[in-house]
């Protein structure tokens, strides 16, 4: 894999003979909209697969290797019928492997609505482990609003994905409702009458597992939460379900506020079988434009959170999505969502060139409306999902999660892919 940033006046036809790869191949592998008409900043994945070399007199395997910019070992592990290492002849085809070599296996997960289009559903399951399916809300009175998730449950089962069940303390009208989560998280009734509903729901939908997305919880909730999370487990682990919680992302175990302070970390890394960290949304909609998960940001996150959970019990949150911010920054205003390709097609469109931040690793742009006003616009490219998934490594994390899945963006699939190979339950 080699992530190719698109320089001013370059074509796709000069670029795949720069790379030795095919034009359709190039422009097929990242879905381009319009592979004529290029984005300066745009990135593109290069996936050049295995190739052969024919041996020129005089050349070593150390010259090849150099050549194609692969190790030595590799080349070796690509060409077992090798006898002697140190001697090869004129006329012998060498096969070249990838220049990208795995860093180990992944668990992903994906979040997705009951409305995500079915055909972009299908062509994302093979890159995922887990389809987080959102999302039945919780009542007061213990029961829980239906979703049509049966279409997704299949879909994800087909493709050896486990389908979790998710749970929420979302209101009617969007929004967490923290007097809600505190009605159940202390009444043990409504919490019986919750998890018969759950597990009813598990088994007679073939899920694989709950998840659970309790926000906005009262501090003073916290440990009726644990409290809560620990009987879910008790009762469901037995029947053969996994319990996974998503919690809020804390640089350290003191932050105060409403969003943090009942989320114990140590506590649900100890009892979970896996924990999601949220970690995306500095760059939101109502607030001042940034990068949307600044890696300088989520890295504080992951130093604190290994320190009290397993590393491979957690799941770093990805975004897959970006902001466009009217300028300048009023507060009260809101900015615009909008999917990673519709990003680049925007700034074609308004002849912006894409630029990057090397301290959040996130491109952006600026441009202009038709009404005058200067935007920018901060989203997410294969340069920052390879940023992203490699600090997953370095920190030795379990997996990944994507918030959501709704929009196709087949880089990050592209990148994914060529860095791990991902866990099937199924």
């Amino acid at each position: 894999m080699i992530i190719h940033v698109v320089k001013s006046g370059e074509s796709l036809y000069e670029i795949s003979k720069l790379y030795g790869v095919s034009y359709n191949k190039i422009a097929s592998d990242n879905e381009l909209t319009n592979p004529n008409d290029l984005v300066v900043g745009q990135t593109l994945v290069i996936l050049q697969g295995s190739r052969s070399h024919k041996v020129l007199p005089g050349q070593s395997l150390y010259m090849i290797a150099k050549m194609y910019g692969v190790t030595v070992p590799n080349l070796i592990h690509a060409n077992p019928n090798l006898t002697n290492y140190t001697l090869i002849y004129p006329g012998e085809i060498i096969i070249i492997p990838p220049s990208t070599q795995k860093l180990g296996s992944l668990e992903v997960n994906g979040y997705a609505l009951p409305s995500t289009d079915m055909d972009v559903l299908v062509k994302t399951l093979p890159s995922l482990t887990y389809l987080s399916i959102f999302s039945y809300q919780i009542l007061a009175n213990g029961t829980l609003k239906g979703i049509n998730d049966v279409p997704l449950i299949d879909a994800a089962r087909k493709a050896k994905v486990a389908p979790m069940m998710v749970i929420t303390n979302l209101k009617e009208g969007g929004g967490f409702d923290s007097d809600l989560a505190h009605i159940i998280l202390t009444n043990e009734k409504i919490q019986n009458t919750l998890l018969d509903n759950i597990i009813n729901i598990l088994k007679a939908k073939n899920y694989y597992g709950l998840a659970i997305d309790l926000e906005y919880i009262y501090p003073e909730d916290k440990q009726n939460y644990n409290n809560f999370l620990r009987k879910t487990v008790d009762k469901l682990k037995p029947l053969g379900f996994i319990v996974t919680t998503a919690l809020a992302p804390k640089p350290n175990g003191d932050i105060k506020g409403l969003l943090y302070e009942a989320h114990d970390y140590p506590f649900h890394g100890a009892i979970a079988s896996h924990v999601i960290l949220m970690t995306y949304e500095w760059g939101y909609t109502a607030g001042p434009p940034m990068a949307v998960a600044p890696i300088n940001e989520v890295k504080k996150i992951l130093d604190y959170a290994v320190t009290v959970i397993p590393s491979k019990k957690i799941f770093m949150g990805i975004p897959n999505y970006g902001y466009d911010w009217t300028l300048p920054y009023v507060k009260g205003t809101k900015a615009t969502a909008l999917g990673n390709v519709e990003a680049v097609d925007l700034a074609r469109k308004v002849f912006a060139s894409i630029q990057y931040d090397y301290t959040s690793q996130a491109p952006f742009f600026n441009y202009y409306d038709a009404n005058g006003k200067r935007h920018v616009v901060w989203f997410e490219d294969a340069r920052s999902m390879n940023a992203k998934l490699r600090t997953a490594n370095a920190y030795d994390l379990g997996g990944v999660s994507y918030w959501t899945i709704g929009k196709y963006f087949p880089q990050a699939w592209l990148v994914q892919n060529s860095l791990f190979d991902i866990k099937k339950l199924l």
